[in-house]
């Protein structure tokens, strides 16, 4: 996510207009149908993607003995080849793990800025932001980190042979997959143009893909097979040595010595309760755990129940929640390897009883006047407010949930960033790579490509891992599991998770009901309320307006693909998300 100048932010990337277009003219039908949606049932195992050959190839690995892991390993290797504009191999993500028996164990394969990074290389002479230059092209790289967590995943904790769980995504790549309309209009991107391998695979050179037709990727195929053959190859290997010399041919600085030096972390996870349900979320360098247990911590002493659904008092108190939260976020969150990052305060019931004095039930609070409650220190935001974003969010992540006959449970949300990320093709690879540099801050208290303003806990340094808001979680109920949640769309990621968990516990809404609920954000910067067109009735937002609210309607956002499980039953209900065509197959 980059930061680039506030006059640089009026023009979005050319992809970003093709599908906020889309998003545009098929808001109403997609919200529609997805108000139609009820949950899938399965009574042993499920799997929850963006697309159906993705949640097929995990449910074929558990029908063939494997375990969540292994499915989920099949899963993401699928996506890489089925939802090229955001699943990846050439990117980074997050896995959250709870097995059956209860050990939790959290993955952290996020991207990592190469040694030869430097906190101003964005910036030109003067010190402005250069357009674009963490977004497009060869030195919006960052190390990648899908293949390394996705391997380490499958050799810890699966069952079967990483050949056997990449077999799908390879039959998939070699044999082909029928694009959808939106799939082919990904295709479209002006930016893939500018890079010879990208427009050749993805665009035909010029002859772009139809609706319906078949979508090959024989390179990436053969890619696949190596890496199922000797994934250290990617790292290590001839494979490492080609990904190389193709990001430094284009002028980036991703060296041979970085893809080696790049490791799996295991981290601590973030736990909290909300209501009596234990909540097992992203711990830093995510930052979507903590802001949303902040979030929760603050809302759990309103009876946002009785106040409905939806309602304008339940939206403003929800509002008022994440605009602190998300202050807290723009300042003190970032690597937690390079920084110290105040988790256990930020979590703390106490501190979310300070942060609740400060909400006005009646009236908007103004971002710019938001202080720290008493006690718990201040920081200097000056430059961070100088800088309104006028910029689009991008439907850039995918996440998937899975849970195995055992009832063992895995989320994982994974990213190239922005969608199709740098746009780059690795040569002869077939992958795309990701501009996962774009979400450091490039500029103190300029915003970023999503509009969020960051503190220098997450300034760029070699080595760093950017800050992220991805959230994979997993609810308890009564020590058993409960929910298994996550969703893509930038910073919205973490107002989508919560207001789905909410849903349910709240307001009494199935997993299905819940997801298809229209959804809000606010991100303390800029100060408004984004709202899903066609969603929330026009009398509830002249009464937000009243209160101060300023609002902003959009058409579609973010992406759940949930599981809930039947309390009583044990019966597992798959929730896609029918905005973007979610597919949940289980058994």
């Amino acid at each position: 996510m980059i930061s680039m100048g506030a006059a640089n932010h009026m023009k979005a990337p050319r992809k970003l207009l093709i599908i906020r277009l889309v998003a545009f003219c098929l808001a109403s039908v997609l919200c529609s149908h997805a108000q139609g949606l009820k949950p899938v049932h399965a009574q042993k195992a499920m799997v929850v993607s963006v697309h159906q050959e993705a949640s097929q190839a995990g449910a074929a690995i558990m029908r063939q003995g494997g375990n969540a892991v292994d499915a989920a390993v099949a899963t993401g290797f699928a996506l890489a080849v089925v939802h090229p504009a955001a699943g990846n191999i050439g990117g980074g993500g997050f896995m959250l793990l709870r097995k059956a028996n209860g050990e939790v164990h959290f993955l952290d394969y996020r991207e990592k800025a190469p040694k030869a990074a430097t906190r101003d290389m964005y910036l030109d002479a003067q010190g402005n932001v250069i357009p674009k230059a963490s977004l497009v092209g060869y030195k919006a790289i960052g190390v990648p980190g899908s293949v390394a967590g996705l391997v380490y995943a499958q050799q810890h904790w699966g069952k079967l042979a990483l050949k056997a769980v990449m077999q799908p995504a390879i039959v998939l790549a070699r044999d082909g997959v029928r694009l959808t309309y939106e799939e082919a209009q990904f295709m479209h991107d002006g930016e893939l143009a500018n890079f010879p391998d990208s427009k050749r695979i993805f665009q035909r050179n010029g002859k772009f893909y139809e609706p319906g037709e078949i979508f090959r990727q024989p390179e990436l195929a053969g890619t696949l097979e190596r890496i199922a053959a000797n994934p250290n190859e990617f790292y290590k290997g001839a494979m490492a040595h080609e990904l190389a010399a193709e990001i430094q041919r284009g002028g980036g600085l991703i060296t041979e010595e970085d893809l080696a030096a790049y490791e799996v972390k295991e981290r601590q996870v973030v736990r909290g309760t909300y209501r009596g349900y234990e909540i097992i979320s992203a711990p830093p360098p995510s930052s979507g755990g903590v802001t949303m247990l902040e979030t929760l911590n603050i809302l759990e002493k309103y009876d946002l129940g009785k106040m409905g659904n939806r309602s304008a008092d339940s939206i403003h108190l929800t509002v008022e929640a994440y605009r602190r939260a998300f202050f807290d976020r723009a300042e003190l969150l970032g690597d937690p390897d390079f920084a110290q990052v105040p988790v256990a305060q930020l979590i703390d019931k106490k501190y979310a009883e300070g942060w609740r004095q400060s909400i006005d039930t009646a009236h908007a609070s103004d971002s710019k006047e938001i202080r720290r409650p008493s006690g718990f220190g201040e920081l200097d935001r000056s430059a961070a407010l100088h800088a309104p974003y006028t910029g689009h969010e991008s439907n850039n992540t995918t996440h998937y949930s899975v849970v195995d006959p055992e009832g063992n449970a895995v989320a994982v949300t994974t990213t190239l960033n922005d969608t199709l990320g740098s746009r780059v093709t690795a040569e002869g690879l077939g992958f795309l790579l990701n501009d996962e540099m774009d979400d450091f801050a490039s500029k103190q208290g300029v915003p970023n490509a999503y509009g969020l303003i960051q503190g220098p806990a997450n300034a760029i340094g070699p080595g760093k891992r950017p800050l992220s808001a991805m959230t994979p979680t997993i609810v308890l109920k009564d020590g058993k599991l409960f929910l298994v949640l996550g969703s893509p769309g930038g910073p919205t990621i973490i107002s989508t998770v919560a207001n789905i968990l909410m849903g349910v516990i709240d307001y009494g809404l199935d997993i299905q009901q819940a997801e298809n609920a229209p959804r809000f954000h606010h991100q303390w910067q800029p100060d408004e309320i984004d709202i899903e067109k066609n969603g929330i009735s026009p009398d509830t937002i002249k009464l937000l307006q009243d209160r101060g609210h300023k609002i902003k309607q959009q058409g579609y956002w973010s992406d759940g693909e949930c599981i809930a499980v039947d309390a009583k039953t044990g019966e597992l209900l798959g929730a896609p998300d029918g905005r973007n065509g979610g597919k949940a197959v289980g058994f």
